[in-house]
């Protein structure tokens, strides 16, 4: 055994990036894409799939896919030119800049200063990352509930408690309570736009959280939907050099989930502590795309009023017809509180080929849809209307145990 030299560290800059690779490595990086298939994967796979191009695990082509929050639109033409641009290029790391010149563009358009600006690929990792390094066994991780699950998972890694505080009536985040709930928080998640709920916090609550979070902790709020309504963001927070770190994604309105690009945005002394877990390097084509979707000035609000629109028609059909829809959505998701077992009716809309999200354990009669194209949305009426006429079926003992058996190895 090695013994310690006196007068040295007990925990050395060696040690500590030693033991954060084995946080970092201990759990997966959950995303989106992964609990939408962990809920999907509840019975055997159409035969033949590999064959003709497709994998066997992969949902048959005619299915309708509205489960995952993704965005039916895809890269903006912008985006698709920029990354055929870079692509012969690929063969070098990132020969261009690419990621600094998309570091430089996000931080011009929002007043921020370059060190604010930390570019992953997507927001999964710093997300993940944030988590553990701001809490452990004794700063636990506060999280609303329902919200988004990948956190919670992240300080199981970390040995952090996890509290959860329900939403207030309204279903925005109740920043009192979370605020209240631990005075040895060390992380107070606020995903706003909700998912799966698609409802707004508002910047006043967002600021009175800062304003009265314990000492030491921080707000981590998750920007991932905010492009998909008319709220104020929280980038000049970040400005001003309060306690958050402000994630941001272009799996969402840019059409970008299977590309890869995100950022996380704080002061530089709290991105320095995610930096210990590493990171990939940025593929070119990622940030290439993700910079020309930032300087095409018409895509959001364009991608806001189609998304906006489909969606606004799709509740007032669900409201027409008495289905009760939880909240005031904003976004490109929705929860629908359906009367009866929310995962008997995912598996029984998955039988007619349209496949919604998934439910969340203190709402179990609830059933997240994500907005597709109205075509997409057109089968979704059919088939749900075609579920909810038909008697309620029993959730057959499959579709508990695949869920069950893929949650068991987190």
């Amino acid at each position: 055994m090695t013994k310690r030299m006196s007068g040295e560290p007990a925990l050395g800059r060696r040690t500590f990036l030693r033991s954060a690779a084995f946080l970092a490595a201990a759990a997966p990086i959950l995303t989106e894409a992964q609990l939408a298939r962990a809920a999907a994967q509840t019975s055997a796979p159409p035969s033949g799939m590999a064959l003709h191009g497709q994998s066997p695990n992969a949902p048959p082509p005619s299915m309708t896919l509205i489960n995952a929050n993704e965005n039916p639109l895809g890269p903006s033409k912008a985006a698709c030119d920029a990354i055929a641009r870079v692509a012969p290029l690929g063969g070098r790391y990132d020969l261009n800049g690419e990621t600094d010149l998309l570091a430089r563009t996000f931080a011009a358009q929002n007043g921020l200063k370059l060190e604010n600006v930390a570019v992953y690929a997507g927001s999964s990792e710093p997300l993940h990352y944030s988590v553990l390094a701001f809490t452990s066994p004794t700063k636990s991780f506060v999280t609303a509930d329902p919200s988004y699950e990948a956190g919670m998972y992240a300080a199981k890694t970390s040995q952090a408690k996890v509290v959860k505080v329900p939403l207030t009536a309204d279903c925005a985040h109740d920043v009192k309570a979370m605020v209240k709930a631990d005075a040895q928080a060390g992380v107070i998640y606020i995903c706003n736009p909700n998912n799966p709920t698609g409802t707004l916090t508002t910047k006043q609550d967002i600021v009175w959280a800062l304003e009265n979070k314990p000492a030491g902790s921080i707000l981590l709020v998750d920007e991932a939907y905010i492009h998909l309504t008319d709220a104020q963001d929280t980038l000049d927070l970040v400005a001003a050099g309060k306690d958050l770190i402000v994630l941001r994604t272009f799996s969402k309105i840019y059409g970008m989930a299977g590309i890869r690009c995100g950022f996380a945005v704080a002061r530089p002394n709290l991105l320095a502590k995610l930096a210990p877990f590493g990171q990939n390097a940025m593929p070119i084509t990622g940030s290439a795309a993700a910079r020309a979707s930032l300087e095409d000035a018409s895509l959001v609000p364009t991608r806001r009023k189609i998304i906006g629109d489909t969606r606004r028609d799709t509740l007032a059909w669900l409201k027409a017809n008495n289905y009760k829809v939880i909240g005031d959505p904003q976004t490109n998701c929705f929860m629908i509180d359906t009367g009866r077992n929310g995962k008997a009716v995912f598996a029984a809309m998955k039988a007619k080929n349209v496949l919604i999200g998934r439910t969340w354990p203190i709402w179990p009669n609830a059933v997240r849809v994500s907005v597709g194209t109205p075509e997409e949305m057109a089968k979704f009426k059919v088939a749900f209307k075609e579920v909810m006429d038909a008697k309620p079926m029993a959730l057959g003992d499959h579709v508990q145990h695949a869920e069950m058996d893929y949650y068991a190895t987190l």
